[in-house]
């Protein structure tokens, strides 16, 4: 934990805003990555792929409901003194991460195709659009756990983790890419689903990193099951 009534307030908040600037950033260069790569395979995928990317967008807007609301409350907890409620807050926002996760999965595996339907401007570009979503989607249930991690951090404090984190995943997507799309260095092409998988894959990696980080460093807020029964009062 690091303590931000201590030091210039300017310093804090131009540190504080540079890394979440910074990771915001990130989280839109999967996307940017995943058009860069699959334009080499046509005008088709590209319009699929970025059709469905949207999707994208509403999820890490979906994200930030919950990223606000846990780092609000930790903060609060911190500027306290209250350990037990800010590690309180963090394991339920922990366990909300997850249901939101699951019910993104199950919806979205749902309406995915009808969405792409809606969305495209033919069939051909809907199905690119549909694959790409469907290999997509481990990717953005995975992103709330991202975002309750960092922003659990971030109420304490600590911001440079997370944009670690975020940066090597991103070099991640961008190795994985195009091994996964174009086939380099495989000679086996996955076109349009390699798009999805790359980005989950990589989202998949940030989150046993960040948990690695809390099991091994992080302290003030820690994983905890006994505090992972549902309290609707913190919900």
């Amino acid at each position: 934990m690091k303590d931000l009534t201590q030091g210039p307030i300017g310093g804090h908040l131009m540190q504080m805003s540079l890394f979440l600037g910074a990771g915001m950033l990130i989280q839109t260069l999967y996307y940017l990555v995943d058009l860069y790569f699959v334009a080499g395979l046509g005008e088709t995928a590209l319009a699929g792929v970025s059709a469905g990317g949207t999707a994208m967008f509403i999820v890490l807007a979906l994200t930030q409901i919950l990223g606000v609301g846990t780092v609000t409350l930790i903060s609060h907890a911190v500027g306290r003194k209250d350990q037990a409620d800010a590690n309180l807050v963090f394991n339920q926002a922990l366990m909300l991460s997850a249901i939101c996760g699951g019910l993104l999965l199950i919806v979205g595996c749902a309406v995915a195709d009808g969405y792409m339907r809606e969305v495209s401007a033919d069939a051909a570009a809907a199905s690119a659009g549909q694959t790409y979503l469907h290999w997509v989607l481990p990717g953005m249930a995975l992103q709330f756990a991202v975002v309750v991690m960092g922003s659990a951090l971030r109420g304490t404090g600590i911001v440079k983790p997370t944009m670690t984190v975020q940066a090597l995943t991103l070099v991640l997507n961008i190795i994985l890419a195009p091994v996964l799309i174009a086939g380099w260095g495989t000679g086996r092409p996955m076109g349009v689903v390699g798009a999805g998988l790359a980005t989950s894959i990589s989202v998949a990696i940030g989150v046993v990193l960040l948990a690695a980080y809390f099991v091994r460093l992080e302290h003030y807020v820690y994983f905890d099951r006994a505090l992972w029964r549902p309290q609707l009062d913190t919900w």
